[in-house]
């Protein structure tokens, strides 16, 4: 069970990146209120909650629907998990970070930013809802319990994170930012190489 909760709050800490949110935040959010600040960060970190919640609870029905194995599916995400790791520590998008923050500040129409980029896929991309299928595959509801509470945490953390973007981005600066995105990226590509070490042993088993 600690090694659950220490592997799962790392693994989700590194792809949800509540802190790397904070620069993009800031940026959607240029020249809002405060008080529309503070209701799209939540607004939108509640509805990134409800998606990876969803994913939590029926992704194992969806890949039996689907025909696919667990160990198929570990090998599959840690290989996109691996990718997400190369993008944070060379900075380069792979795709599962695509939106930067440039690219959000040439956005020249106003928009509700809570549902799209910030829920999906900033919040519940590509990387944090393969992490959660990962982790939810063949569970026991103990198990399932422990992480779903990881993960409403990461999320709290996150919302967190979104409303003190200011302080955050004053405190770190860019280069703090950058230094940290690129460690972490370091411990998810050894997690990703877990997660597919393990696959591959469970389909030879």
């Amino acid at each position: 069970m600690p090694e659950l909760v220490f592997n799962s709050f790392v693994t989700l800490l590194v792809v949800v990146d509540p802190l790397g949110l904070a620069p993009i935040f800031a940026a959607l959010t240029r020249g809002y209120p405060a008080k529309r600040k503070r209701e799209t960060a939540i607004r939108g970190t509640v509805l990134g909650t409800v998606i990876l919640l969803i994913f939590a609870l029926i992704g194992d029905v969806l890949l039996e629907a689907l025909g696919i194995g667990i160990p198929a599916f570990r090998i599959a995400g840690g290989i996109l998990l691996f990718f997400l790791s190369l993008d944070m520590v060379f900075a380069s998008p792979a795709g599962l970070r695509s939106r930067t923050v440039r690219e959000q500040e040439e956005d020249d129409y106003v928009q509700d930013v809570s549902v799209f980029p910030l829920a999906i896929p900033l919040v519940a991309g590509p990387g944090a809802i393969t992490t959660v299928l990962l982790y939810t595959g063949e569970r026991s509801p103990a198990e399932l319990g422990i992480f779903v509470a990881v993960l409403l945490f990461v999320l709290l953390l996150t919302l967190f994170s979104l409303l003190l973007a200011p302080r955050i981005m004053a405190l770190f600066g860019e280069t703090g930012a950058n230094v940290l995105s690129r460690v972490l990226g370091v411990l998810l590509a050894a997690l990703a190489v877990q997660f597919v070490l393990d696959g591959l042993q469970s389909s030879l088993a």
